[in-house]
Parts: C-alpha cells; sequence; structure tokens
C-alpha cells in the first residue's frame, strides 16, 4: 500500500487543444462580445444549440475523461458527502428541478468549477482550506449558480458557433489549470500549457464580473435556503484573500486557481458581508421572478434561527479523509498528522485521519490502536466502524471484521459506503466463497449503479473471484467506460460476446451495451479525443 503514488495525467495529448481552450475558454467563462455589447438582452439563445441531453452528454463524457486522466477522487464516504452537500444545495436553488452531479478532485490546489449537464468538481485543496462545511457550501451555491444562470452554457454554445470542439476545449482549460506548477516530462509542452494558463484566467478576470456578482447574489440565496449560514461566503473569501498575502512572491502559480477565476476584491467581501447582514435582519426575500426559489412564497421572510450555522456533520471526518487521499502517498499523509501533533492534541478528526493514513500505509495494527478510543467516544459513527472493520480485516482479525461490517450490512443493506467497503475487504480474500459473498452484498445496489465505476470494479473482482466471467466482463466493460475508455470498453464487449457459452439473456445485454456506447466513441472522435492505448494491445 505504501506506493500508492497518484498517477500523473498525460496531459502532453491535450497539448494540441490549448489553442482550442484559448478560443473556448467562454465554456468555463462568458466571451468578450457579450460584455462588450451595449444592448439590452431581450432574449438569451443559452439552451436553443445545446439540449438538456447534449448538456448531459458532454458532462458525463467531461467527468469519465477526469477520470481516465486519474484526477477523480472516487471514494464512497466522501462520494456520498459532497452529493448530500450539493443535493440539499441544489434544492433550495432558483432552479431545484435542474439536475446536478457533484464530484471530487485530488489536487491539493484550491478550486472548483461548474461544467455542461451541471457537473460541479471540488478540489480537495479547497475542501482542506475550509474550516466548516458552511465555507465549501458557500462555494459550491456560487457554482451552482453559475449554472442556473447559464453562465457556462452561454459560453458553450459560443464556443459551437465558432466550430470549437466543446469537449476538447472543457478538457483543455481544465487540465490546464489543474497542472499549474505541476510536473510533465514535456518542459516545452507545460511551458506552453503554463502561458495559455495564464491568458485564460486573466481572460476571464476581465470578462466576468457581472456574472461572479451575480452567482454570489443567487448563491447567497441559495445558502441561506439550504440552511447554511450566509456569512460563510464572505468568512471564506477572507480567508483565500489572508492565505494569498502569506504566500505572496510574484509566482502566479502560488495563487490559488479558484482566486485566478474567480477574483476576490475588498468590494466583493464587504458586498458578501452586506448580503448576508440583510438576511440575517430577517430580510424579505425577492419574488420568484427575481431568481429566488420558484416553489417558496414571495414574500417569505427566514428568521434568523433558519440562518444558523448548516452542515451534515460529517465535515470533519470528510476533510481528513480528503487530505488522506490526496496526499502523493501514506506516509506524506502520516507526516502532516505528525507535524500538527507538534503543535498540539489532534482532534478526532485529525485521529481519524492518521488512523486512515496507518492503513493506507499498511499498518492496521496501529490504525486499530488509532481507532479504538474514536469508537468508544463515537459508537454509531459509520465512518470509524467502517475503518476499524478494514483495520480488523488487514490485521488478521476476520471473524472481528465479519461480525462488525454484517452488523452493519444488517442495519444499512443499500448504504452504498458500507457495502462497497465489505465487499471491498472481501475481494481482498482472494477466493470464491469470498467472490460469491461480495457478489451478493452488492446486488442490492446493481440498480442504482450504473453510473458508479467503483461499483462496478468492485463487482467485477467479485465475479472474477466467483467464478462467473460473463458478469465479471460486463461489469469490467462498465467500469473502462465510466473511467473514460470507452473504445475499450467497446473492445472487451465485442470478445465477450464471442464466447460459446452466452445464453440469450447475457448476449442481449451485451448487444444493447455495445449499442449504447457506440455513439458515445463516435463523438469522442469527432471532438478530436481518442484513446492512444487501443490497437497498441
Amino acid at each position: 500500500m505504501e506506493n500508492r503514488v497518484r498517477p500523473a495525467p498525460s496531459i502532453h495529448r491535450l497539448v494540441p487543444a490549448v489553442a482550442a481552450a484559448l478560443i473556448a475558454f467562454a465554456v468555463a467563462a462568458p466571451g468578450v462580445a457579450q460584455q462588450r455589447n451595449k444592448l439590452p438582452d431581450i432574449g438569451s439563445s443559452a439552451g436553443e444549440m445545446l439540449g438538456p441531453a447534449q448538456q448531459e452528454q458532454y458532462g458525463a463524457m467531461t467527468l469519465a475523461q477526469l477520470r481516465h486522466y486519474g484526477y477523480v477522487l472516487d471514494d464512497p464516504l466522501l462520494d456520498d458527502w459532497i452529493q448530500a452537500l450539493g443535493h440539499r444545495l441544489a434544492a433550495n436553488s432558483d432552479k431545484p428541478s435542474h439536475a446536478f452531479t457533484f464530484f471530487l478532485l485530488k489536487e491539493r490546489q484550491i478550486n472548483a468549477f461548474a461544467t455542461l449537464g451541471g457537473y460541479i468538481a471540488t478540489n480537495a485543496g479547497l475542501v482542506l482550506a475550509a474550516t466548516r462545511e458552511d465555507q465549501v457550501a458557500s462555494v459550491l451555491s456560487h457554482e451552482i449558480a453559475h449554472v442556473t444562470q447559464d453562465h457556462v452554457l452561454r459560453g458553450a454554445e459560443r464556443a459551437q458557433r465558432d466550430s470549437v470542439p466543446i469537449l476538447l476545449a472543457m478538457l483543455g482549460a481544465i487540465v490546464v489549470a489543474q497542472q499549474a506548477g505541476g510536473n510533465s516530462s514535456d518542459d516545452a509542452s507545460m511551458a506552453a500549457l503554463s502561458a495559455g494558463q495564464a491568458l485564460m484566467y486573466q481572460r476571464q478576470i476581465d470578462y466576468t464580473r457581472d456574472n461572479e456578482a451575480e452567482a454570489d447574489r443567487i448563491g447567497m440565496q441559495t445558502l441561506a435556503r439550504g440552511g447554511y449560514d450566509p456569512q460563510a461566503m464572505a468568512e471564506f473569501f477572507t480567508t483565500l484573500q489572508a492565505w494569498v498575502r502569506a504566500n505572496q512572491g510574484g509566482e502566479r502559480e502560488r495563487t490559488p486557481d479558484y482566486l485566478q477565476t474567480h477574483p476576490i476584491t475588498v468590494t466583493r467581501i464587504s458586498e458578501a458581508k452586506q448580503r448576508a447582514s440583510q438576511m440575517k435582519s430577517n430580510v424579505t426575500f425577492a419574488a420568484p421572478s427575481a431568481s429566488s426559489n420558484p416553489l417558496l412564497p414571495g414574500n417569505l421572510r427566514l428568521p434568523e434561527a433558519t440562518l444558523a450555522t448548516g452542515g451534515i456533520g460529517q465535515f470533519g471526518w470528510a476533510r481528513e479523509r480528503m487530505r488522506v487521499f490526496s496526499a502523493d502517498t501514506p506516509s506524506q499523509a502520516i507526516r502532516e498528522y505528525e507535524q500538527m501533533r507538534a503543535k498540539g492534541p489532534l482532534e478526532d478528526a485529525q485521529q481519524y485521519g492518521l488512523a486512515l493514513a496507518r492503513l493506507e500505509a499498511n499498518q492496521p495494527a496501529a490504525a486499530i490502536s488509532d481507532l479504538a478510543p474514536l469508537l468508544a467516544r463515537h459508537p454509531d459513527d459509520t465512518w470509524i466502524a467502517l475503518a476499524m472493520g478494514e483495520a480488523e480485516a488487514r490485521a488478521g482479525k476476520k471473524a472481528e471484521a465479519d461480525a462488525r461490517f454484517k452488523s452493519l450490512v444488517a442495519r444499512m443493506p443499500r448504504n452504498r459506503a458500507v457495502v462497497l467497503t465489505y465487499a471491498k475487504v472481501l475481494g481482498e480474500r482472494g477466493d470464491a466463497a469470498a467472490g460469491k459473498q461480495a457478489q451478493a452484498v452488492l446486488r442490492p445496489l446493481a440498480a442504482s449503479a450504473a453510473d458508479d465505476p467503483v461499483y462496478q470494479e468492485t463487482f467485477a473482482r467479485a465475479s472474477d473471484l466467483a467464478g462467473d466471467p460473463v458478469r465479471a466482463g460486463e461489469a469490467h466493460a462498465e467500469a473502462e467506460f465510466l473511467n473514460g475508455r470507452p473504445e475499450r470498453a467497446l473492445v472487451q464487449l465485442e470478445n465477450l460476446k464471442k464466447r460459446p457459452d452466452l445464453d440469450y439473456y447475457a448476449r442481449a445485454r451485451i448487444d444493447a451495451r455495445i449499442a449504447a456506447i457506440t455513439p458515445t466513441v463516435l463523438e469522442l472522435r469527432r471532438q478530436g479525443v481518442k484513446d492512444e492505448s487501443v490497437g497498441r494491445n
């Protein structure tokens, strides 16, 4: 486990896209033309060129390609946390029926962004910079507003009118931003990417101030309606501004990406504080026609009690789990916690993070020692119980681990984190009986797991062990597709079709998936994105 190092994304393959990304940076920000046009807006064309289905398709393909390049942090507990947080806010936005998908990236840079189809990413670094969940919620509510106000869509449609490949431009912009200051085997390519990054950031800073103000205003309404403290937005702005002052060194890379694309000024902080103060003073929200929640009465007044600190009670665990999984190695994470402990006793959440880091470093006995007092203080906490179960299993305490996991599954048979963690532990045993047991544990999630790569990978492993090659092959292909490798998925499915032992139903399932995946492969090729590994093996 110790040599777990995050894979280096193959960003040099996207260098040809930099020019397209520069032209089409409006995918992440409105274009210059609209800002210069002083004529009144008598109607928006947003959505006329790219319908909801196309937006969803591009958003899903972007997420899959980010997985392909190794950026996405797919973890069941963290996924459930960010989805619960994001959907709580989305349900209280001015467009509560809009579909959203929230996901996390491993990068330690402070950043978040929205892309087509309501796909919203949050970097690990942003969560690590926050001191409470309300601050993370303030950023998500701002990004939700960028989607509901069609800021992203208008730029994407402008790119489409300019015949720029939308998906390639989005990936180029995202990868350039995430790799600022990173390593590459091609220094010349990185120099070109960094130069392109600077220009893209400057364009957004110069031309999106109105949209930023609108996203702040509407986002704060969403934040308050979601039960979070509206003061958290100004609070987080101030924290980031202080971070910049403490790290000034004349290097653009040292400024968090979020501040480069969302410039924070004294005026912006003052306006955020003023809005929060008004909300705390029982200011009447605007009517639905003024971008408030259409499901709420027009003259609704929120009492101050409803604007108190929000949160779903898991922020501390989530932040420390993210610290561990965003570290380059488990040893690095352990060193971070040792540095914290040198300054004072670790908080419970930090103690959990240290135990998790030791578990990742293949030190299960030490992890058990760290977790035991935590479990005594938090006997009903699922996050700690799952970590303890994993530690017990890896320490050879099979009976204790099974008893713990079976109790959790009996209470929560459809809890994604519980089921996937137990199935992973069973898969690590490597025998047919464990594989069949893992299949049984996983099946209750099958109906809701079509877009879940972690589930597909775990089910594929269980089916391999259980001696079920057809189900294993289907799951492996599904995982490839969801991880941004649809061409490989097609190859696997075509090979699976050649098996002589397929029954009618399996063949029908495979044919249906081939038909469904083929258009995605063709669209990726049309956009200029090709899996270079296909055909080399």
